[in-house]
């Protein structure tokens, strides 16, 4: 719902858009939730050499030359201060079997690695077990944008390890994608 300011600067549970518009946050997250994400595992090993990590559904290729990709973590995120301080991460592409490990990795406060089978990337970062694929990064940069980080990371090795269906959120809920191999 679109709402209009005279002052400008304060519209009640709604997001300024200019000094004359705002966007209501309920509306705009069910308005981008019509727009299906991948889900990555993005993670790392602590100060105490312990794994952990989150999901994102912000995830994308950047460049390739340099070979950079980015993911968008929440500035709220107690997991992202982690992946920050170990300057590095690995990004595992989940598959459509993979529900139960973003589950785990978004729960906050637990040992998200309880029920996670991992072995060390390259880096030594956590790559996944079951993982489409996995990407290593070394933190480029780190942007400001809102609410929300801007990460870059440049790749360091990168494997496609099973070319299955991956792991999609869509309006709040999880599902695959099977490509249409026709159109092809």
């Amino acid at each position: 719902m679109t709402h209009e300011s005279d002052s400008g600067t304060t519209v009640a549970g709604s997001v300024i858009i200019d000094e004359f518009h705002a966007i209501d946050p309920s509306r705009f997250r069910n308005v981008l939730g019509h727009f299906p994400t991948g889900v990555v595992a993005v993670t790392t090993m602590d100060a105490e050499s312990n794994p952990t990590g989150m999901a994102v559904g912000s995830f994308t290729s950047v460049s390739l030359d340099p070979p950079l990709v980015a993911f968008l973590p929440d500035k709220s995120s107690s997991t992202f201060p982690k992946i920050r301080s170990a300057g590095r991460f690995c990004a595992n592409v989940l598959g459509t079997e993979q529900q139960q490990v973003c589950r785990s990795l978004a729960r906050k406060g637990t040992d998200k690695f309880a029920d996670v089978e991992w072995t060390p990337a390259p880096s030594g970062m956590p790559r996944i077990a079951g993982a489409l694929a996995w990407i290593d990064c070394e933190i480029d940069a780190v942007h400001d944008a809102g609410d929300h980080h801007i990460v870059v990371g440049r790749v360091r090795h990168l494997e496609l390890d099973t070319p299955e269906s991956p792991l999609i959120f869509f309006q709040g809920g999880y599902g695959g994608f099977a490509a249409d191999r026709k159109s092809v």
